[in-house]
């Protein structure tokens, strides 16, 4: 799928070499995450303005009723606006913590399995919110993403201060 998608040097613990981040990653397995990140709030986009526009051609909807307030979408498009909107939340850190990796070469395999949790989580997110969208649920994948973009820049902090 990608070239060269893991250079791998075989890490020896007791150098310190899995702490260190001796394990580099390509481009490719880097930004695929972020790309399909992207891709999710892409996706959430069109839809918000899908449905929007089916609101406005319907009359559901009056653009004047819309000029200074968002309230009156109907419910569907509001889950779609608001989850779109929760891409610029924590995927903003996400986003950060990826290129600063790259920048220093501290993108690891622990770094790129750790950014795959956290765009799954985001995905999981936004399926809850856009379909039968209970709060609990929603909030604890939200959690589960937030402690895992914790996770990680925690590991990107100690690399990027502690190491060469």
């Amino acid at each position: 799928m990608f070239a060269n998608p893991v250079a791998v040097q075989y890490a020896d613990a007791s150098r310190g070499d899995v702490l260190q981040g001796d394990w580099p990653m390509s481009i490719q397995a880097v930004l695929a995450p972020l790309f399909v990140q992207i891709i999710l709030t892409l996706v959430l986009l069109y839809g918000m303005g899908g449905l929007r526009g089916v609101a406005l051609r319907s009359g559901t909807v009056r653009p004047e009723q819309m000029e200074l307030q968002t309230s009156g979408w109907p419910q569907r498009a509001t889950q779609f606006s608001n989850c779109f909107r929760n891409q610029f939340e924590l995927p903003v850190l996400f986003y950060g913590a990826v290129i600063i990796a790259w920048v220093t070469r501290k993108a690891d395999l622990l770094f790129v399995i750790l950014s795959w949790l956290f765009v799954l989580s985001r995905i999981g997110h936004a399926l809850v919110h856009v379909t039968f969208n209970r709060v609990p649920v929603r909030g604890g994948v939200y959690a589960i993403g937030g402690f895992i973009l914790t996770v990680l820049w925690g590991v990107l902090i100690v690399r990027v201060m502690l190491g060469p």
